[in-house]
């Protein structure tokens, strides 16, 4: 069987699938999954294009690796074929973890079970299956194989991951603002004591991604109707999770079911097969046939939250930079309680109070963008003179928001 695949990629084009090892990982089940989750969770609330998956993104992310180690090769970089291919394979399964919904329902479903936790532990089982195979990758996504500059390619502050989910969030929401021009940087990428470094007449192209960043995080991912969803659909589980265990009937799927019932942890998943089982077999279609049945179930606040998902009727949301008073918390709950006729507990669970924050670059922790200049020093791209830019986007912007039904307010 001819392995070497081309697929038609609407962000790049023409991509092929150079070994036969990575096909054979995107015909695992493991990886299939991906397709049934889709990369932004609820922004298609706000972009209705934004309906591309886990699995589009992966392969996308694995193409622009093929991109970055040939532009290394080809500036006399060593790069065997196995540490290449392992690198293609440690990004192309960087997302393996991810459940439902993507981000928004990773704390809702495990107790303190990370998704990239998960993806490691998913990686050492598919190494198992593959016989080894995956043995030097696992050590690339770790960062514990003694060429550091190719765990910086899968995971940094300017990885192969990020490139791709800019350009193709940014394509499918439509915000070509966010475009991050991720073919310069690829070509501008070296290797200088074995670490990953740009190029210095990159600078420019590096600013245009780091604003590109903070951009798309404040318009698409941190959207303030974004958050509203997200939150909506977070209660949602958290509600039908406490009514599963105090013993209420809640319809779902058997593995979704298994999930609310009880806290799973990181050592339990790791430690049974069954758990590890159910969870590869569940995704965002889980999620909304729960949601669609829960539309109708006889608790109030589970009842209105779900249908308000189905219709689109997502909560009013307030933000500010400070935390918001108790006094005006306990007034909303109030108006939620008169006008929903709930007991003051239940008219909480429709109150939502949280904090977003981002910055587009941490110029002080270790995994620095480094900068190679024309008089052979390294520097922190942040140190560069004439960007200040660089220094403002890496400060952390917060915001606390509340959201709440419409119609208390009419």
């Amino acid at each position: 069987m001819n392995k070497k695949k081309i697929f038609n990629d609407p962000v790049y084009g023409f991509v092929t699938i150079p070994t036969e090892l990575l096909f054979d990982l995107i015909e695992h089940s493991y990886f299939q999954r991906l397709r049934r989750i889709q990369q932004l969770g609820l922004t298609m609330f706000v972009y209705p294009g934004a309906l591309h998956t886990r699995f589009h993104h992966a392969l996308g992310a694995m193409h622009l690796m093929t991109l970055a180690l040939r532009t290394l090769k080809d500036k006399g970089v060593k790069i065997s074929a196995k540490e290449g291919e392992a690198a293609m394979a440690a990004i192309l399964l960087h997302d393996i973890g991810h459940g439902p919904l993507s981000h928004a329902l990773e704390r809702s479903i495990f107790h303190d079970v990370h998704h990239e936790q998960v993806s490691l532990h998913l990686m050492h089982k598919l190494n198992a299956q593959f016989g080894g195979a995956l043995t030097l990758a696992i050590e690339v996504f770790q960062g514990t194989y003694h060429r550091p500059f190719f765990h910086q390619l899968v995971s940094s502050q300017l990885d192969m991951d990020r490139l791709d989910y800019l350009n193709r969030d940014s394509f499918y929401t439509g915000v070509q603002e966010g475009r991050p021009g991720a073919d310069r940087l690829i070509k501008m990428l070296t290797v200088v004591d074995e670490r990953l470094v740009l190029e210095e007449k990159a600078v420019y192209s590096i600013e245009n991604f780091l604003v590109s960043r903070r951009l798309m995080y404040w318009q698409v991912y941190l959207h303030k109707t974004v958050t509203s969803a997200e939150q909506m659909v977070i209660r949602i589980m958290q509600r039908a999770r406490d009514l599963v265990r105090a013993g209420v009937d809640v319809p779902a799927s058997p593995n979704l079911h298994f999930f609310l019932s009880r806290n799973v942890t990181q050592q339990e998943f790791e430690a049974d097969d069954q758990i590890l089982r159910r969870f590869t077999r569940l995704d965002d279609t889980d999620v909304w046939g729960a949601v669609k049945l829960w539309a109708d179930h006889p608790d109030k606040v589970l009842n209105y939250l779900a249908q308000s998902m189905l219709d689109r009727h997502l909560f009013k949301i307030q933000l500010q930079a400070e935390p918001f008073e108790e006094e005006f918390k306990l007034g909303i709950v109030e108006l939620i309680a008169e006008h929903f006729q709930l007991a003051p507990a239940d008219a909480a669970q429709l109150m939502l109070v949280g904090r977003i924050s981002n910055n587009a670059y941490d110029a002080d922790g270790q995994d620095t963008i480094d900068v190679l200049t024309k008089r052979g020093r390294v520097v922190n791209v942040a140190e560069a003179s004439d960007l200040p830019n660089i220094k403002a986007l890496g400060q952390r912007v917060e915001k606390h928001y509340i959201c709440f039904p419409k119609e208390i307010l009419q």
